[in-house]
């Protein structure tokens, strides 16, 4: 028999999948070439890998409905620095990218009523492992 799905996990997924769409259109409007979406390996998983101009950009989406735990763009903890940082490393070394500039970014989305209000952090952290 299979478990009933949480609702509370369930929203939670709905509010990444459309954060992660709008962030998706607000890059490419930003000039962003989309090269792979939810970038999994065994060590984790990255929201979006792009490519801005010469730069190869590792990008973590956070999305809220409410600022109730902190504003999106306070979301990305030392530790998912640190895990985001590893798959990256990864990504590099599999598809033999070692030797290219690359930069971590975070898109933060308030999911507000009228309309999202999105922003890029560029260079939002450094290599952490």
């Amino acid at each position: 028999m299979q478990k009933p799905e949480n609702p509370v996990n369930n929203g939670r997924r709905q509010t990444g999948e459309s954060g992660e769409s709008i962030a998706v259109k607000f890059l490419k409007k930003n000039g962003y070439k989309i090269i792979e979406r939810n970038y999994r390996c065994k060590l984790g998983e990255i929201d979006i890998i792009a490519q801005d101009r010469h730069v190869l950009a590792f990008i973590e989406v956070k999305a809220r409905r409410t600022d109730e735990f902190g504003g999106p763009k306070w979301a990305v903890t030392p530790r998912k620095q640190r895990k985001v940082s590893m798959v990256a490393l990864n990504y590099l070394k599999e598809t033999e990218q070692m030797a290219k500039k690359a930069r971590f970014d975070v898109v933060a989305i308030r999911l507000l009523p009228d309309a999202p209000d999105v922003e890029i952090i560029k260079n939002a952290f450094e290599l952490a492992y």
